[in-house]
């Protein structure tokens, strides 16, 4: 137990004095085998190919292809104007606004740091030219973000699913339940922090020309998770064949459709996409080794005990994971956070009677509000770079929307049956 302590610890030193944390995990993952194990440093790269040679991880270029693919077809500005049709004339119109376009972009991209860009780009200044506070404009967009990775179709439910062996589809379904409950949470909070009624609202009529041009415009973009998602939860094709049917739909419409894309337009597509599964796979393999040296070393067991002795209680053992991984979810990205603790928790989930889809939403949930929380969250910086504030200042606007979606994390852990109907309904459960 020692020996992992010391693994833990330097993983975590090396991660604090800025190591990327494909490096950080790499060189722990090494010490472990060489002085631990006594293997050669020559296997560290067959066991990182060995972490990612599994079929379903495919599906992370297709899902991120696509996006990129959509994202420059121009369909921000098309999702922004649906969202606005929606909202119609109510107080605080914009940042409801922006609530629903995040949710909908999420459901394209499967990405919060791409979804705070996108959006963030378009709406941060239109939010300031309106009157709102830039502060609070960034800080909404930021959190609202975070519905990127939670809203289906999900990467980061991807590598959940991979890792631990759970069905990617029925992780989607519960995805869509908690994505609306997290944008239900926002405009709340956007309603509550008008009771001066403040903001301003839409002035203009609503016309059906208006009505009937702005959803021919929405259709081709929402249609692709329309036909991804339901794909998968239909049973026609698995996530990794979704994902390829993504990128075909998103060639089609970008191409034929919307004629916005040009073939000069897939290089450099092409290039950010292996840059970013480069990067996520490489967190992965690294971290599935260092999770190999973990189960070695036994610290699934320990930390099993240690956790059951505190409290077997389901409840309590949910509290402490919420706590666990709202504190890794602020410095350590997703996917390796998933890889290096999903295998150790889920087992201790299963064994105190929770289901396994339930408890997987819960990872996620958790992890990904960490892409808004201070001081490392990625969203916050690239809000903060758009709205050109401090990051000390929009990490004090962001306090109340992070705490509407930790009452939102609680109600997901504490009733589950509000997320798990939908899987039950599609008989993942």
């Amino acid at each position: 137990m020692t020996t992992a302590l010391i693994l833990l610890g330097l993983v975590f030193g090396l991660i604090f004095i800025g190591v990327p944390i494909a490096f950080a995990l790499g060189a722990t993952a090494a010490i472990g085998l060489v002085v631990v194990h006594g293997q050669p440093l020559q296997v560290l790269p067959q066991c990182v190919f060995s972490g990612i040679n599994y079929f379903p991880l495919l599906a992370i270029p297709f899902f991120i292809f696509s996006g990129e693919l959509m994202n420059k077809a121009g369909i921000t500005e098309r999702l922004v104007r649906f969202a606005a049709l929606l909202v119609g004339k109510a107080p605080g119109g914009l940042a409801h606004t922006s609530v629903l376009a995040c949710m909908f972009f999420g459901g394209v991209t499967g990405s919060a740091p791409a979804d705070t860009s996108a959006i963030g780009s378009l709406l941060i200044p239109a939010m300031e030219e309106e009157g709102y506070p830039v502060d609070f404009a960034a800080a909404l967009i930021a959190s609202a973000s975070t519905m990127g990775p939670i809203i289906p179709p999900s990467i980061i439910m991807v590598i959940y699913g991979a890792t631990v062996g759970v069905s990617v589809g029925g992780l989607f379904a519960t995805g869509i339940t908690a994505g609306i409950l997290v944008a239900l949470g926002l405009m709340i909070t956007v309603l509550l922090t008008n009771r001066a009624g403040k903001f301003p609202a839409r002035k203009e009529r609503i016309t059906l020309v208006e009505v009937s041009s702005t959803l021919r415009e929405a259709i081709w973009p929402l249609g692709m998770p329309l036909v991804v998602v339901g794909g998968i939860l239909g049973g026609v094709f698995t996530p990794t064949e979704a994902g390829a049917v993504a990128v075909l739909y998103g060639l089609i419409v970008g191409f034929f459709i919307l004629k916005t894309l040009k073939v000069v337009d897939l290089l450099p597509m092409l290039h950010r996409t292996v840059v970013l599964t480069s990067t996520v796979l490489m967190i992965i393999g690294t971290a599935k080794v260092l999770g190999w040296v973990f189960t070695v070393l036994q610290i699934q067991r320990y930390l099993g005990e240690a956790f059951l002795n505190i409290s077997g209680n389901p409840g309590v053992f949910l509290l402490l994971v919420n706590i666990l991984l709202l504190i890794m979810g602020t410095f350590m990205d997703a996917g390796a956070s998933v890889v290096l603790l999903a295998p150790i928790l889920a087992p201790i989930a299963a064994s105190l009677g929770i289901n396994p889809l339930h408890f997987g939403l819960i990872v996620v949930l958790n992890l990904t509000i960490g892409h808004a929380t201070p001081p490392l969250g990625l969203c916050l910086f690239v809000a903060s770079g758009i709205a050109k504030i401090s990051l000390e200042r929009i990490s004090r606007a962001i306090a109340p929307f992070l705490m509407a979606e930790v009452a939102t994390l609680m109600v997901v852990t504490y009733l589950p049956e509000v997320v798990m109907f939908v899987p039950r309904l599609l008989k993942y459960a």
